[in-house]
């Protein structure tokens, strides 16, 4: 098969694609051939020697990525026969290997693809989609609800925006640059401001008319999340599930004493509760795309330019949820 391999921890040029041996099902695991597979910031980090939130560093020679969508075509002992063929998602945990023609995973960790849902919409559902679902369970959001989403171009703001919106909320969305902010109105926003203007906070006062920001949904920190904060009324929640304008390395997030609320992964799954919070959130998101009420925004690249994709994401070059097509 072809796949992207890292053989040294660096740029993203040191991912490169290469022709390496099939995987193999094990017991109780379902072997994929892949037709979408995401590519998270984290992944970037990873690639360069951080350790983040796995048990243990990355071994080399690797194959990154753990977030694939595609068709099962072959089975380990004791799965199911009527896997066989079946249209399948899965996040691989903590095991690498997305980026891939062919991917395995225990298929406990397979949901079947609603019929509405491409392989590309379904990999945005099943990572990103569990975030945003996450995310979410911290804010009661209704017509009174004014949402200011900062990074609302993004793959989870993107969700954000809709979710918030179908929830009668009025939405605030931010993002950095022109063709960026197109896209938050397109999303629905009933404002959408670009953040590199200083004069932003003032355009989002002037449009609520005096009504205070009741709820910020913040994955950037930095300048922007002081800012946002500051539009916060009495009673208002700083939800902070991520950093990126701090840098994801060695940045630190922006916290108000007694209004900021970070719900990182752990928090997150607590928060789910059950036997298998992080499946009770795909569930939930997969729900919510089949529906109709959460449409995903990807962006596509070929397997091949897996090392174009991450440049593109640590340099804020892209809209929506990161995807790699075999």
């Amino acid at each position: 098969m072809h796949a992207i391999r890292l053989h040294t921890f660096g740029p993203a040029e040191n991912l490169t694609h290469e022709t390496t041996d099939d995987p193999l099902p094990g017991p109780g695991q379902v072997r994929i051939a892949v037709r979408a597979a995401g590519v998270h910031l984290l992944d970037t980090a990873l690639r360069e020697g951080q350790q983040g939130p796995l048990p243990e560093p990355t071994a080399l020679p690797t194959i990154p990525g753990r977030e694939v969508a595609g068709v099962v075509e072959s089975l380990g002992e004791g799965v199911a026969g009527l896997w066989l063929g079946r249209r399948v998602v899965a996040h691989l945990g903590f095991a690498p290997g997305g980026y891939a023609e062919l991917a395995v995973t225990d298929v406990d960790r397979v949901h079947e693809i609603p019929d509405n849902l491409d392989f590309a919409q379904a990999v945005a559902m099943i990572g990103t989609g569990r975030t945003t679902m996450g995310i979410l369970q911290f804010a009661e959001l209704g017509p009174d609800s004014v949402a200011l989403i900062p990074a609302a171009a993004g793959g989870i703001g993107t969700l954000l925006v809709q979710y918030a919106k179908n929830a009668g909320a009025t939405v605030i969305g931010l993002a950095g640059g022109p063709h960026k902010v197109a896209l938050v109105e397109r999303n629905g926003a009933d404002l959408a401001v670009d953040y590199n203007d200083p004069a932003w906070p003032g355009k989002v006062r002037a449009h609520l008319g005096g009504r205070p920001v009741t709820v910020v949904f913040d994955g950037v920190g930095g300048d922007v999340a002081r800012e946002s904060t500051a539009l916060l009324g009495p009673g208002g929640q700083h939800i902070v599930f991520g950093w990126s304008g701090e840098g994801i390395h060695d940045g630190q997030p922006y916290l108000v004493e007694g209004v900021s609320e970070q719900v990182l992964g752990p928090v997150m799954m607590r928060k789910a509760g059950g036997p298998n919070p992080m499946r009770t959130l795909e569930l939930r998101a997969l729900t919510e795309a089949a529906a109709g009420r959460l449409t995903p925004a990807v962006q596509r690249f070929p397997l091949a330019e897996a090392a174009a994709a991450h440049r593109a994401l640590e340099t804020r070059g892209t809209t929506g949820k990161v995807v790699l097509e075999p």
